[in-house]
């Protein structure tokens, strides 16, 4: 069974974006290239600024889709809390 990842971008309008995948490093680049979600389209280049690692994929969107409820000032203080054994950044 392959991992999946939950990450965060900082886009360059400074705003983050969630997504998941089982290819953390493939994804940015599609975000940069342009070829990612429509979001980021406009928003280019994003940066990496917090993996965390998921057993599955149902795991992953139940945690994206709690990220993504998150204000921005709680996404901002989960990536001053340092990872747990389960995250990766």
């Amino acid at each position: 069974m392959k991992d999946w990842y939950v990450y965060i971008v900082r886009c360059s309008d400074t705003s983050l974006y969630v997504g998941i995948t089982c290819d953390v490093e493939e994804r940015i680049l599609k975000h940069n290239s342009g070829k990612g979600a429509k979001y980021t389209r406009s928003r280019r280049p994003v940066e990496i600024v917090r993996i965390e690692r998921q057993p599955n994929e149902s795991h992953a969107r139940k945690r994206e889709m709690e990220l993504k409820r998150f204000s921005k000032k709680e996404k901002e203080n989960l990536l001053t809390d340092p990872p747990t054994a389960t995250d990766r950044t």
